[in-house]
């Protein structure tokens, strides 16, 4: 049992290792490209596991701030190049501009609609 249990724990290593850098975003991988880190991982499971903890998986960093994108209470969205309004009033203000525009698409097409059910040439629909 002895003899297995370094072995297992290898495998365990590099099982984790490879499903962290496949699920990695390309983006957040550091040092070299993702491809070369999963093929290191893959060719070499003991050095390239400890490889890609040491030197390529993504380091925690600080939170964003708004500015940055951060979207509060949504954390899926605080992540780089993720915009966000940074002025809530006007955010409001457009998607009060949306909603009364789409308002005004709905009147004209039900007016449209009903001109035409009204048509007595029977092109009705």
């Amino acid at each position: 049992m002895i003899r297995v249990l370094p072995a297992v724990v290898v495998f365990i290593l590099w099982a984790y290792c490879l499903v962290d850098s496949i699920g990695t975003r390309e983006d957040r991988v550091r040092n070299l490209p993702k491809v070369a880190w999963v093929v290191l991982v893959l060719l070499f499971p003991l050095v390239g596991s400890i490889a890609w903890l040491v030197a390529g998986r993504p380091q925690g960093g600080p939170a964003l701030t708004r500015p940055q994108g951060a979207a509060p209470g949504f954390p899926e969205y605080e992540r780089p190049g993720r915009m966000a309004a940074s002025d809530p009033e006007a955010d409001e203000a457009f998607l009060r501009q949306v909603r009364e525009r789409a308002e005004e698409q709905r009147r004209r097409y039900d007016a449209e609609r009903r001109r035409r059910s009204e048509e007595p040439d029977g092109s009705a629909t």
